[in-house]
């Protein structure tokens, strides 16, 4: 059974989804390989896998949160320097659906996998 990737962005400092947040996906094994780019929609998520199974190989990924942008946006940024600006979540995944939402706030954020 191959996997594939999901991602869900909440803004908890407001209450909603976070659209419109750029997200970066890396795969880590043997160097930085940059696989895709998404913006997230209305629902705070990606359109559809930020890794398809097509493209899915066993290994460690690293998925870039552009939070500072998204904050910037929002107006929750604050003065500077930012304390949040890019968020990287490194993990690993072997085979099924892999769900790594990041919960955001301008001075905090948590992450877990999710189903």
């Amino acid at each position: 059974m191959a996997g594939y990737l999901t991602t869900h962005v909440l803004d908890t400092a407001r209450g909603c989804p976070a659209e419109g947040l750029r997200i970066i996906l890396f795969r880590l094994d043997g160097g930085r390989e940059r696989l895709a780019e998404r913006v997230t929609n209305a629902d705070g998520r990606t359109d559809g896998p930020i890794l398809p199974e097509a493209d899915f190989a066993t290994g460690q990924y690293e998925l870039l949160f552009h939070a500072g942008d998204y904050l910037r946006m929002t107006g929750q940024a604050g003065g500077a320097p930012l304390f949040l600006d890019e968020v990287p979540i490194r993990f690993g995944m072997a085979t099924g659906h892999y769900h790594v939402p990041l919960l955001l706030s301008p001075y905090g954020y948590s992450t877990y996998r999710g189903s």
